[in-house]
């Protein structure tokens, strides 16, 4: 029970500290400092990637590339970061989530000769940042138990954030397939159709891309 407790101390103690930086390098950028506000915006680039490779079908992934699209929301988040009225990690990630929105809209219009019904991705785009939220949840719950309580809508968001700075380090097949089961809700037929892989293939990547994803997670906490 004692060892709990410390690491319960331990985990809060290291969300407060996160908070704090948070809040150090927001501060630091509202008055002018571009350092602390490219480091700030860094911290989801993983994250905005994520959610924008979930919106390309194979007909777009041909044509446009998820890291452009988040380079260039980022530097509008850059240009127009004085309108960001927000003080919570929460509100910046809705900001920037919007601004990722107007960006594919741009690409989409720009590559793709549709009609407006199918660029209109609002609604869409929320859902995955909400479905990335509980999938991070459910995904850390393979991880080592560290005390925390995943709950909490802030401990979500967080969660979401660190769950693509995961993803990002794993072999792109096991990203992938943990993307589509996970995050999209892909069957294990259409991952393989998607992949190119068959039925069995796909379920044999999906047991070591979690493996390797758990693997990557313990050791992340011993590290740190």
């Amino acid at each position: 029970m004692i060892a709990t407790d410390s690491t319960h101390r331990s985990d809060s103690s290291s969300q407060s500290g996160q908070t704090q930086e948070f809040q150090s390098r927001l501060e630091a950028a509202r008055g002018g400092d571009s350092e602390a506000l490219g480091c700030l915006l860094q911290w989801y680039a993983n994250y905005l990637t994520l959610l924008a490779s979930t919106q390309l079908d194979r007909r777009l992934q041909r044509r446009l590339n998820p890291s452009d699209i988040v380079q260039e929301a980022m530097l509008a988040a850059h240009r127009d970061f004085g309108d960001f009225r927000g003080q919570s990690q929460g509100e910046l990630l809705c900001w920037l989530r919007q601004i990722l929105i107007h960006t594919l809209h741009r690409a989409f219009a720009a590559n793709v000769k549709v009609a407006k019904r199918d660029v209109r991705r609002e609604v869409s785009l929320d859902a995955v940042a909400n479905g990335l939220e509980n999938s991070a949840i459910n995904l850390a719950s393979i991880l080592p138990n560290r005390g925390e309580s995943p709950s909490a809508p802030m401990q979500a968001r967080e969660r979401a954030v660190w769950l693509a700075d995961q993803l990002s380090e794993l072999h792109p097949p096991y990203r992938d397939v943990i993307v589509f089961r996970v995050l999209q809700g892909m069957s294990f037929d259409e991952i393989a159709k998607r992949m190119d892989r068959s039925g069995g293939a796909v379920r044999m990547l999906w047991l070591r891309a979690l493996e390797a994803f758990k693997t990557q997670g313990e050791a992340r906490d011993v590290c740190e």
